[in-house]
């Protein structure tokens, strides 16, 4: 058994975590996704602990209830020891056609209202061979870019709480002391070049 874990983030950027997956297969496991409707993508990723065994690596479905409640099971991607995470847009999917699986066999215990992610263990060869649907992955510079704004975010947010004003400044030598407006500039310039193109920082 691997050691995989997901999380997801919806429209409001709220993570969920999600480690208790439920083995209906010696080399299958699959872990709920409630909330699936204000899901905009997941993340699969491997602790490390265990890897797959030599060869072999994980196929990654995503599995929606149709009108009647019953799952539509479609392939987003794989990971492997080599790339033991991967980003997986589903926002988009929600609506589309089912593709061949190996989960439709097994007694798998869901709610009609919960959408599934399934991992499917098997050898290199075998997923080379199969083809997720077009719309699932999101590039490098995609993820990149939201990596970044969230950096960005995060770091203005940070650096804005210690703000205080000439007055209620204490008097220090030792200090050094940055504008706040500086701070907002060099982040307002990131942005727009970020958005011009995200790979600026390279040249």
């Amino acid at each position: 058994m691997t050691d995989m874990h997901y999380h997801s983030w919806s429209r409001q950027d709220f993570f969920l975590v999600q480690t208790a997956a439920q083995q209906v297969a010696e080399d299958k496991f699959v872990f709920d996704l409630p909330d699936y409707e204000n899901i905009n993508h997941v993340v699969v990723f491997m602790l490390g602990t265990i890897p797959f065994p030599e060869g072999m690596g994980g196929s990654v479905y995503f599995s929606y209830p149709d009108s009647n409640g019953m799952p539509v099971w479609q392939l987003l991607g794989f990971v492997t020891n080599g790339k033991p995470s991967a980003i997986f847009k589903i926002s988009g999917l929600k609506s589309g056609e089912g593709s061949q699986h190996p989960f439709g066999a097994m007694n798998i215990v869901r709610t009609p209202t919960v959408a599934q992610i399934g991992i499917s263990v098997e050898s290199l060869d075998s997923m080379a061979q199969q083809t997720p649907v077009g719309n699932a992955a999101v590039s490098s510079v995609d993820s990149f870019t939201q990596f970044t704004q969230k950096m960005l975010d995060n770091f203005y947010n940070f650096a804005s709480s210690f703000a205080v004003s000439q007055a209620q400044m204490t008097p220090s030598p030792s200090e050094m002391f940055i504008p706040a407006n500086v701070v907002l500039k060099w982040y307002e310039n990131f942005q727009r070049r970020l958005a011009q193109n995200p790979l600026f920082w390279k040249t």
